[in-house]
């Protein structure tokens, strides 16, 4: 028997991003979005022997493009797919998800909202282009491997890994343009670590439900409601919540000033959105901490986020609305999730 078939099979999405991209050069840290060299994920893994001792790799085309040009149709065909491999022959341990940064959390809380398998997924990153000087891009991708490799990854819904660190889909947010330690969970912290002696040390769960154990599921769904985010400021007079409104809109997440306040004009805007039958969810754009379900949200029908930033909220809203569109419901939903 050789050494491949006792290894795990773990099979490798590639989505593209920076980690799947070659710069210029090896100090080209900052034009390779728009002048690099995207990379097949066969390519990506072949760059590294040493994945090879870790797990028996399959890996799996999807896109080749830079996360910002991935969205909600791309979340839906991702989904797919992922239901494709992880129920393939031969059998799969676990899947890895190639995938830039600037919008790989939000994928990671959709497939974790979506998902019905019962394998690990891993979502990884880099936010240095694979043939950079002292790039992220290989340790990120092996420990992600062993991650998903791992029996401690089980049950723990999606996770993202990088900088050695693991998070929970739900939680993690990319907090900095280019630093390496720019994924961080407010609050609540990392789950656990994939050090440098392959240990995959877990150390919390997340409570909140996740995949598989989830209501939703977009199997064969073709097109996701309409949930758009208006930003809060100084003396903002609703014209976004205004225009969501007339772009046909089926829901607002407000990025509000903290703790949870809009401007006077923008609650006229929102009230103007319930009365159109728009939901509209109240998050925050501090980035940490509960908005809370006041009096006043409850008696004008706004959702109050919890504590899921607005690219998330939106995530749980758009999912939401394939259920009800009804606040009390979705605000129930909010509390689960």
């Amino acid at each position: 028997m050789s050494a491949s078939l006792s290894l795990p099979r773990i099979a490798v999405i590639g989505t593209g991003g920076t980690i799947g991209t070659d710069g210029r050069h090896s100090l080209d840290f900052v034009e390779y979005p728009d002048l690099g060299r995207r990379l097949e994920i066969e390519e990506l893994l072949g760059r590294y022997p040493e994945l090879a001792a870790a797990a028996d790799l399959v890996p799996v085309r999807f896109r080749a493009v830079g996360s910002a040009s991935i969205g909600p149709r791309d979340w839906l065909e991702l989904n797919e797919l992922v239901h494709l491999v992880a129920t393939g022959e031969p059998a799969r341990q676990g899947i890895v998800i190639t995938h830039g940064t600037a919008t790989l959390e939000e994928t990671a809380y959709f497939l974790n909202l979506t998902l019905k398998v019962s394998i690990p997924v891993v979502l990884v990153g880099a936010q240095r282009p694979a043939n950079g000087m002292s790039s992220d891009a290989g340790l990120n991708l092996l420990n992600a491997v062993r991650v998903a490799a791992s029996p401690a990854a089980a049950g723990l819904g999606v996770l993202v890994l990088l900088n050695d660190e693991i998070q929970a889909a739900r939680e993690v947010t990319k907090t900095s343009t280019y630093r390496l330690e720019t994924f961080r969970t407010p609050d609540l912290g990392m789950l656990g670590y994939a050090d440098a002696d392959g240990r995959v040390a877990i150390y919390r769960s997340p409570a909140r439900r996740h995949a598989p154990d989830t209501v939703f599921d977009v199997r064969g769904v073709a097109s996701l409601p309409r949930v758009d985010i208006s930003y809060s400021y100084a003396g903002a007079d609703g014209t976004e919540i205004d225009a969501f409104v007339q772009a046909g809109a089926a829901g607002i997440v407000c990025a509000s000033l903290a703790p949870g306040l809009v401007t006077p004009d923008e609650r006229d805007a929102q009230l103007r959105a319930r009365e159109h039958g728009v939901l509209v969810v109240q998050s925050c754009r501090a980035g940490s901490g509960r908005v809370m379900l006041r009096e006043s949200l409850k008696r004008a029908g706004i959702v109050a986020a919890d504590n899921l930033n607005p690219q998330k909220a939106r995530i749980l809203a758009i999912l939401t609305l394939t259920q009800t569109s009804d606040p009390e419901a979705v605000q129930q939903y909010f509390e689960e999730y």
